[in-house]
């Protein structure tokens, strides 16, 4: 395994050792966002924070009686409302498809 240091740069750029790019599939490009914790700073993929983010979503639309039937219907409702609101279509457009 790399050494799990890593001096920090003039522009303040860290490279992160290979095994845990590697590990953790990063790659050139990819984004990672720096979460600042009691003990320090945590550098997590970008991926894994919206997955976070989603799944306490989840938990609090679920806390609330809110299901996956209930809210897909009223993302319907919305872009339909957006739709009409925005875009000028009908009501009987929209219930041709």
């Amino acid at each position: 395994m790399d050494n799990p240091y890593a001096r920090i740069q003039q522009k303040g750029q860290v490279t992160i050792p290979t095994s845990f790019r590697k590990k953790h599939n990063l790659k050139k490009g990819d984004m990672v966002m720096f979460v600042e914790t009691r003990k320090g700073l945590l550098i997590k993929p970008a991926e894994v924070i919206v997955s976070e983010a989603l799944d306490e979503i989840g938990e609090a639309l679920k806390a609330e009686g809110v299901t996956l039937d209930k809210w897909i219907e009223k993302g319907r409702e919305f872009r339909t409302k957006l739709l009409i609101e925005k875009y000028g279509f009908t009501e009987d457009e929209l219930e041709e498809d």
